[in-house]
């Protein structure tokens, strides 16, 4: 016993400052590449490596759920359900409101010297316009030709070009669309050329609705016509939105509401021109045909958007927030209708949570991309960019979702209530998990990505930082006072020991001295 106690006293006594420095430096240098590769692998896959592997590889080892259980694979096929579902969430659809590119977009490029779109949302953009604007038979008309080629050039100088020789052939529709949305650097110059859209387009439909039934070919001809038709009309209906003839807008929007519920025309349904019609009704203050829209379109059977949820929410705050107070709701308690109002707009947060800090100005507006994700941070700045007008219009609304958002009103806690985004959804589908890369593809690069959940930093990432920084300190110290931190070192290595000392003398005391002797030799 007192051999094993001379031999460490030894081996403490022989060690240099040097090796304290070298021991400490090492361990900080370690820890440190530890540390930097666990951030990396959480920034780019959102969790930890160490926690992973820990998951995936030692638990079935030390005694987890055997895989091959019926309970595990039922488990696997929910998962397998839900990463299918969380497929189908992070669809990316057109944005109804979106912007005209060449006086809207482009002028912003001139003003501040950022590109507002993204390639990928461009190209998602480019590949709508063939699906719309063309069809099998165009080889069979010049200017349409021409089009085609058109459409599925990257360089916005060779489009308009192009546009412009369709035009020296005859008057083509799809080639006016291409300048009103590219070349024209006012509202006013695009609907004039989507007037003149108009005048050839509905030749184009008349002709071809004569012959749809002769064939395919007639059939799809009449298809992209109906669709170009239908396209210039929304659009006419979107300048005049701007330029201030709201009730115009209106009228356009109804009528081209009753083309998309037709069952013979399924592409349209991607316009969802109801969303236009909402946001002008709001507009003209006429909530009585606000709420007639959401009827028809806020239904089980059909897809939900931030712009029905979130309006369906400020109908709902209209009949409560002129007098709504969260002292007094404290107090008394919610009246009915204040609960109705708190549960729709929980509702709303549920399926958007990042549309309130951009209602709440809590975070700044871009202009909103040409396609948007539904639930997803580039769909709250489309909606927000356009509704947050309506909302400061509605006295008391903002203050409503604010103190729902900040969890005030007592009787029912809006974010509380939402569900863990990887867990089961409590209104809606669980929330999608793909939304954040998503949205950095449509989203441009200035513009700063809301991400729910705010990913908390995991255990590991602070214990190998906590660790880098004290080795690293201690490697300093061991530098600098090399003397005081060798006392120090072997001070706390004997301190380490001393209760294995004890115990030591306690065996040596209780068994015979001859029966410990052995054991040593052995």
């Amino acid at each position: 016993m007192f051999g094993t106690e001379s031999s460490l006293s030894m081996f403490l006594n022989t060690l240099t400052p040097k090796f304290y420095v070298a021991l400490t430096g090492t361990s900080s240098l370690i820890s440190g590449l530890i540390l930097i590769f666990e951030w990396w692998y959480f920034r780019k896959y959102g969790t930890s490596f160490i926690e992973q592997v820990s998951v995936s590889h030692l638990r079935p080892l030390l005694g987890g759920v055997d895989s091959s259980s019926p309970s595990s694979s039922s488990a696997s096929n929910g998962d397998a359900d839900s990463s299918r579902q969380s497929v189908s969430e992070c669809k990316v659809w057109r944005n109804p409101l979106n912007l005209f590119r060449g006086a809207e977009y482009n002028r912003y490029t001139w003003v501040t010297g950022r590109e507002p779109l993204t390639y990928y949302d461009m190209n998602l953009s480019a590949q709508d316009h063939q699906t719309f604007f063309t069809c099998d038979s165009d080889h069979l008309r010049p200017a349409d030709a021409i089009m085609q080629k058109a459409w599925r050039e990257r360089n916005p100088q060779a489009r308009i070009s192009a546009a412009h020789e369709a035009l020296e052939l005859e008057d083509c529709a799809t080639a006016y669309i291409l300048l009103a949305e590219e070349e024209a650097t006012t509202i006013m110059e695009a609907e004039r050329l989507f007037k003149q859209a108009l005048k050839a387009g509905e030749g184009c439909y008349r002709r071809s609705q004569q012959l749809q039934h002769h064939g395919t070919q007639y059939e799809a001809q009449h298809r992209r016509d109906t669709n170009v038709l239908v396209y210039i009309k929304r659009r006419l209906a979107m300048c005049s939105r701007k330029l201030g003839r709201t009730r115009e807008a209106v009228k356009m929007m109804r009528d081209l509401c009753v083309f998309q519920l037709m069952k013979e025309f399924p592409l349209l349904s991607m316009f969802n021109i109801h969303e236009n019609l909402l946001e002008s009704l709001l507009e003209l203050q006429n909530y009585a045909d606000v709420q007639a829209v959401l009827a028809k379109y806020d239904d089980i059977s059909l897809p939900k958007s931030a712009t029905i949820c979130y309006t369906a929410a400020l109908l709902k705050a209209r009949a409560v927030s002129d007098k709504f107070s969260p002292e007094a709701a404290s107090r008394r308690g919610l009246s009915t209708a204040e609960m109705n109002a708190v549960e729709a707009i929980h509702r709303a947060v549920e399926f958007n949570p990042h549309v309130p800090k951009y209602l709440l100005e809590m975070k700044s507006l871009i202009l909103p991309p040409e396609h948007i994700l539904k639930r997803g941070d580039s769909e709250a700045i489309a909606y927000a960019f356009f509704h947050l007008q309506h909302w400061k219009r509605v006295e008391g609304a903002l203050n409503l979702l604010h103190c729902t958002w900040e969890g005030n009103v007592s009787m029912c806690v809006a974010f509380r209530m939402i569900p863990y985004p990887l867990e089961k959804g409590h209104l809606f589908y669980p929330y999608p998990i793909c939304t954040e890369t998503a949205d950095r593809e449509l989203l441009p690069m200035f513009h700063e990505v809301s991400v729910y959940p705010k990913k908390e930093l995991p255990f590991f990432i602070l214990f190998t930082a906590g660790l880098c920084s004290f080795t690293a300190m201690l490697a300093l110290l061991t530098h600098q006072f090399p003397e005081l931190m060798g006392v120090f070192a072997k001070a706390f290595l004997s301190t380490l020991f001393a209760p294995l000392n004890f115990i030591m003398e306690k065996v040596e005391s209780i068994l015979p001295s001859s029966l410990w002797h052995q054991l040593t030799r052995i």
